[in-house]
């Protein structure tokens, strides 16, 4: 299946405990369906210090949240909107914002 979405993409957050809000994708693993958005889902970490992470503590990162969980930001009002494919005259194929009709790649 074709992806929905990708890096780089504004993303709204549907269900869970960060519901609407909006974040950055920051990478996706489509294998297991899950992604990492910027600033969603933090969780705290307990981290010894190391040669390269100089400073110990319990540090904040982002896990993973799951694609079904989120929907794509609509480029007119960032809302949130589902995503249709089609064919251009020059034959790249492009996504489009469902709810405003946009294209949401070039």
């Amino acid at each position: 299946m074709a992806a929905k979405i990708k890096k780089g993409d504004k993303v709204v957050v549907l269900a869970g405990r960060d519901k609407g809000r909006t974040g950055e994708v920051r990478s996706v693993s489509p294998t297991a369906g899950r992604a990492i958005v910027e600033g969603v889902n933090l969780v705290k970490r307990h981290t010894k210090p190391s040669a390269q992470n100089a400073e110990g503590g319990i540090l904040s990162k982002e896990a993973t949240i799951d694609l079904s969980n989120l929907a794509l930001a609509d480029p007119k009002d960032g809302k949130p909107t589902r995503v249709g494919f089609k064919v251009l005259d020059d034959g790249r194929k492009v996504r489009f914002a469902k709810r405003s009709g946009d294209l949401i790649d070039g």
